[in-house]
């Protein structure tokens, strides 16, 4: 019988994880949620234990829904989310939770070339949200003697196989990495007081990272020896499951965050500051934005309302016509990413007369998420990246309303393929070339290449004219963005909708 690969996504929401046989084709899958913890205005963590917990219980269920035993696995990936930070001791152990990609108390050096220099050598925003403000923040908060400092895919791989390596695409989230020259930027280490010896190492994400150990099958229920890929981030690992390892296609991912972003031959950097260039596989490289509270601004609107879920939502939103009757949402609910970068910009509503009731909000909210998602592909087009179709992925994928709202909204096809929760497959494919049963990322990841359904645009005047009073709104609320005082005061984690059911 052939061997079985395990793709794992350490989601935001929950962990997710897949079984595919070695022509990539998907047998079985399984998630577990968990809670992320708010314990005061702007900070947001999630105690690694709960994704190591989580690990072996989940790939447990994938496994008896595909039906395979522990002993046939050959291989296991794993890819999660970025931007996260944990400080670790000597033996690997957390000091401390995972500051998550959310969490914004961190602050950049007070140095008026370091936005430049982090833009010009590591193609990334100097944004408080990335690992380098997080690391400085916990060295001046009691973590000064840590070991090394980890993202959570690459504190999951060491604790599985006692190896600390991270894939370039990771790194080059951190604003530590040199894009051009593939390694840690002394200039950057000094800047934000960093020790290169407390990070990990720089490998390739389809390389092998080393063999479960003893704590590792302990931890995944699977048998010592199994490969391990070193991984990579979902922003990478999504687009990478959905088969997309040339130009050509934009990945929407729409899951808590919406991440948006296409590939290109050359390292472009968008001097606008909207977008980021990643590292990617096969000497290509990832143009994005990552992400702002879509999916999570879904989950919001269901809850602040009391819907019965996302069909409630969707059957709602489908009463409103396009440009929701000039109703306008702002997906700023956790600082705005789009049209700019503004960690004290919030989310509203605007245009509401007392003739408009739930369909117009419901509609404004999809669409709101959507002109974010327009924004970047202005930027991108003006980038000269080059975009023939959308490629929509995550639970949001699910919804038919929202894929026809973004095919008018940027004018493009919108392939929707058959299995929208890609990160773990993407995982799964690095696990493939790791242990040796695909030859490379590229035809691995082709096999992924499958679309079950496209969106052609209609007419999109609405749309436009909606959009341009979005810009015009952002505009002229910008002076009242204050920055966000941190209360003391802290509250109980909260418990939010998995990600693959929200807007499906």
């Amino acid at each position: 019988m052939n061997g079985r690969i395990v793709g794992v996504d350490i989601g935001t929401q929950s962990l997710k994880v897949t079984v595919v046989d070695e022509t990539l084709r998907g047998l079985g899958s399984a998630s577990s949620g968990y809670a992320v913890s708010f314990p005061a205005p702007g900070r947001a963590e999630q105690a690694p234990a709960l994704w190591e917990g989580a690990l072996a219980p989940t790939i447990a269920a994938a496994l008896e829904n595909a039906q395979a035993r522990p002993t046939e696995v050959i291989g296991l990936g794993i890819a999660g989310q970025l931007d996260g930070c944990i400080a670790v001791d000597g033996g690997n152990e957390p000091l401390g939770p995972c500051l998550i990609w959310m969490d914004r108390r961190a602050s950049l050096p007070a140095s008026k070339h370091l936005s430049g220099t982090i833009r010009r050598r590591c193609g990334i925003v100097a944004d408080p949200g990335h690992m380098a403000a997080k690391i400085s923040w916990l060295k001046r908060h009691g973590a000064d003697g840590a070991a090394r400092f980890h993202q959570p895919v690459s504190w999951m791989v060491a604790r599985l196989t006692g190896r600390s390596v991270m894939d370039r695409a990771v790194a080059s989230t951190t604003m530590l990495y040199e894009l051009g020259g593939g390694s840690w930027s002394t200039e950057l280490l000094e800047a934000f007081g960093i020790e290169a010896a407390k990070l990990p190492e720089i490998a390739e994400a389809y390389e092998p990272a080393g063999t479960l150990n003893a704590d590792g099958a302990r931890a995944t229920g699977l048998p010592p020896g199994v490969q391990v890929a070193v991984g990579t981030g979902d922003d990478f690992s999504t687009p990478l499951g959905a088969g997309i390892v040339r130009p050509g296609r934009l990945a929407c991912v729409l899951g808590t965050a919406e991440v948006v972003g296409a590939l290109d031959d050359e390292a472009r950097i968008d001097e606008a500051n909207l977008l980021e260039t990643h590292a990617y596989i096969d000497g290509c490289y990832f143009i994005e934005n990552p992400g702002w509270f879509a999916g999570g601004a879904i989950d919001w609107f269901i809850r602040t309302h009391r819907l019965r879920g996302v069909d409630e939502l969707n059957e709602l939103a489908a009463q409103a016509p396009p440009g929701s009757d000039g109703v306008l949402f702002l997906p700023a609910l956790g600082g705005a990413m789009a049209p700019e970068w503004n960690p004290d910009a919030r989310g509203c509503f605007y245009g509401l007369p007392a003739s408009h009731g739930l369909p117009h909000m419901a509609r404004a909210v999809m669409e709101g998420c959507a002109f974010a998602m327009r924004d970047v592909v202005e930027r991108l087009r003006a980038m000269t990246v080059p975009l023939q179709a959308v490629r929509l992925l995550g639970g949001g994928a699910r919804s038919r309303l929202w894929a026809g709202i973004r095919a008018d909204m940027v004018q493009l096809p919108v392939e929707v393929p058959a299995e929208v929760a890609t990160s773990p497959i993407g995982a799964a494919v690095l696990a493939a070339v790791a242990c040796g049963s695909a030859p490379n990322v590229s035809s691995a990841a082709a096999r992924r290449d499958d679309v079950a359904s496209i969106v052609h645009p209609g007419d999109g005047a609405a749309c436009d004219d909606a959009y341009a009073r979005y810009r015009e709104l952002f505009e002229a609320l910008k002076p009242v963005f204050k920055p966000t005082r941190t209360s003391p005061t802290a509250c109980e984690p909260v418990d939010v909708v998995p990600r693959e059911e929200v807007a499906g």
